[in-house]
């Protein structure tokens, strides 16, 4: 079960991959579509959470910060 971490409220445009990165910041990355390539990726809200070890960290369907336990060794 995931439990939200931050609220952030961040608005999604179709054609991007958003995620959370290494600084705990929400970012984007334009998606590889085809021939065409991706794009480097961008800061989109600087949020700057800790991030725990085993778990996974990704943005909601109402564009904030939620984290769930891995399922590793079962």
């Amino acid at each position: 079960m995931a439990e939200k971490v931050e609220k952030v409220g961040v608005k999604k445009e179709k054609g991007y991959l958003y995620f959370v990165d290494k600084k705990g910041n929400v970012s984007r990355a334009k998606m590889a579509r085809g021939k065409k390539k991706g794009g480097k990726c961008e800061c989109v809200a600087k949020v700057g959470i800790k991030k725990k070890k085993g778990f996974l960290y990704f943005i909601d369907k109402k564009g904030d910060i939620s984290c769930a336990e891995m399922a590793r060794g079962r």
